[in-house]
């Protein structure tokens, strides 16, 4: 099981928070969940072409490359400006 967590525009976007799911299939890294995740359509078909779109595995900063198991919580958000 993933814990997906969506912050900020991105929450907005696809219109929750967070939610739980069984790790599926094939999915080995952040990208193949991204492109599962597309699968739903309408909002999440553009979650991965988010410009400079945020990912953390287990509350550590990563690529899409980054390898999951099941049991990780996966963040994702838009990227943050300060000043």
């Amino acid at each position: 099981m993933l814990t997906i967590l969506y912050f900020a525009s991105v929450r907005e976007r696809v219109g929750r928070a967070a939610e739980e799911l069984v790790l599926p299939a094939g999915v080995a890294d952040v990208a193949g969940l991204l492109r599962h995740l597309g699968q739903r359509g309408d909002a999440w078909e553009g979650l991965a072409r988010i410009a400079n779109l945020r990912c953390a595995v287990n509350q550590q900063m990563v690529g899409l490359d980054s390898p999951l198991a099941d049991g990780d919580e996966v963040a994702f958000f838009p990227p943050v400006t300060g000043g």
